[in-house]
């Protein structure tokens, strides 16, 4: 029996769920490793000697020596933990993350500071169910998270 997903639905996402982690399970040890200095001097000296000692697949090896971060995460790897390899490499999270969507550390920055990226525009793959859609809409009616006194949200 397979478990319904339906957040994978959602084009340029990857949800981080309980298959992901199975997969990724070796590139987020990996990841974890560069917590510790010795690590980090052992893979800044020889970056494939040191993930060869890892059970990593190839694609896996390939994507971090590429410093590809998205086809990191689509192999299974967490952000938080591949965040250890900016860190290895002396990067922010705000560079990584420029770099992740193509644009310039400053351009992502102002971005971010204006509110991040508008969900307009960004088609679904398949018909969204408009019972499902006015059910979650009256769920949210009445959230007010975020509003100020005299704000509409």
């Amino acid at each position: 029996m397979s478990i319904d997903k339906p957040y994978r639905d959602i084009p340029g996402t990857t949800i981080f769920d309980a298959d992901q982690a199975r997969k990724g399970y070796w590139l987020n040890q990996f990841c974890m490793s560069l917590m510790k200095a010795e690590n980090r001097a052992r893979f800044k000296a020889d970056e494939r000697a040191y993930l060869d000692e890892w059970p990593m697949t190839p694609a896996q090896k390939e994507a971090v020596l590429a410093r590809d971060l998205n086809q990191c995460i689509r192999l299974g790897g967490n952000i938080y933990f591949l965040a250890k390899i900016g860190a290895t490499d002396g990067r922010s999270y705000q560079q990584m993350a420029a770099g992740m969507t193509g644009m310039t550390e400053s351009d992502y920055r102002d971005m971010m500071l204006a509110g991040g990226r508008q969900p307009d525009g960004t088609p679904r793959r398949k018909p969204v169910d408009d019972a499902a859609a006015a059910d979650a809409k009256q769920a949210t009616a009445g959230d007010t998270r975020g509003a100020t006194k005299g704000s509409a949200r």
